[in-house]
């Protein structure tokens, strides 16, 4: 079958991702990898450790390897995935985060089988001399991608990296559509929140808590729903119990259902303290929901000011809370706000436009004609 494959022209891409999820860069890797043109390439994921992007490629009906890394330079895994690059015939390496993209890159270079390497954030690798280094050599083996403008300034300004060699792709999503009111209400009444309630649903910091009693006081009739997990959760749940506001968050974990969370909501918040290019406020801007997030990583390039939500200072409760309050205080504003942002997110930030960039990238990579139609990135 792969013979096949080869003599009819399809290349075979391997996803490499150091991470299994669930979170915004393993999101990108399934989306990719189940996206591309059939006729022109052919997808296979390979993992570091099991996870939930196992799972949720081969419910896309990915072929997905797990081969285990251990240690700093581990020539087991390179013998076993130089094996699979052997065995299915792998034409392109795309690889995700730092462990993927240095192993990865040093694995192409080995096979000679080209490389790109995406950089979905920068907080993982920026005080470390060795991955500076090892991000530097990166860039000139492979065809290195970042996730936003933001990403890039700091790549090239912390790894020594050319401008010329590190290319920004944006992530994007596919559209849920919309959610039958139905639904909603079931959702409602299993979070234990009235049709009177107002909804904030966050992505949980401690700076989102500490903001949360000022909201309170403007809005008592606010509901916050907080995606967190692990010692996260934990420690948002004694803050909330400590600042007397329990009553009022709801720690929803990890769930299926956030269009549906989405569309129940009154604005979404991301008080992130660092940032690539969020997924989780593509999929709010999809759902017309209007945003406050900090003004940190791909953020801005995501949220216009006063147009398609709020952006404030990282670590800054006070603003944090006004830019909520004044969201909730005035729905006309807050539907304007949803309304450009789904707008926004539907011309600039789908999962067919990245794609498509992706699939130029690896025309580049592997000399292939370029195709008859060419859709260029709008910038954001």
């Amino acid at each position: 079958m792969v013979t096949q494959a080869r003599d009819l022209g399809v290349r075979t891409i391997l996803h490499l991702s150091s991470s299994s999820g669930p979170g915004g860069a393993e999101t990108v890797v399934a989306s990719v990898a189940s996206g591309l043109n059939p006729s022109r390439y052919r997808s296979l994921v390979c993992l570091f450790r099991d996870g939930w992007l196992r799972h949720h490629c081969e419910q896309l009906g990915l072929e997905t390897h797990i081969i285990p890394i251990n240690g700093m330079l581990d020539f087991a895994w390179l013998q076993q995935f130089h094996r699979l690059l052997r065995e299915r015939r792998v034409s392109l390496i795309h690889a995700h985060e730092f462990g993927a993209n240095t192993y990865g890159t040093l694995a192409g270079r080995l096979a000679r089988v080209p490389v790109v390497a995406t950089v979905h954030g920068r907080g993982y690798y920026a005080d470390r001399g060795h991955r500076r280094l090892a991000y530097r050599a990166v860039s000139r083996a492979a065809a290195m991608v970042v996730v936003s403008e933001e990403v890039k300034r700091f790549v090239v300004e912390r790894t020594g990296a050319s401008a010329r060699r590190v290319r920004v792709v944006y992530n994007g999503i596919r559209t849920a559509g919309s959610v039958p009111q139905e639904i909603q209400a079931s959702l409602r009444a299993d979070l234990g929140i009235s049709d009177e309630e107002r909804v904030v649903a966050a992505v949980g910091s401690l700076y989102l808590l500490d903001a949360a009693p000022s909201v309170l006081g403007a809005c008592p009739p606010t509901v916050f729903l907080v995606a967190g997990r692990g010692e996260r959760e934990a420690a948002l749940r004694a803050q909330a119990r400590s600042l007397g506001i329990d009553a009022r968050v709801r720690f929803l974990g990890f769930r299926q259902d956030i269009p549906a969370l989405l569309a129940m909501c009154d604005v979404f918040v991301q008080p992130s303290l660092s940032e690539g290019l969020s997924i989780a406020i593509l999929e709010a801007m999809a759902a017309a929901r209007p945003v406050v997030a900090t003004r940190v990583g791909g953020n801005p390039e995501l949220v216009v000011d006063g147009e398609t939500g709020l952006l404030v200072e990282a670590a800054d409760a006070k603003g944090l809370a006004s830019a909520m309050i004044r969201i909730l205080r005035d729905p006309a504003e807050a539907r304007r706000f949803g309304n450009n942002g789904l707008s926004r997110g539907s011309t600039r930030f789908t999962a067919a436009a990245m794609v498509r960039e992706y699939e130029a990238i690896y025309d580049t990579a592997l000399r292939l004609p370029p195709r008859s139609v060419v859709v260029d990135r709008v910038a954001g």
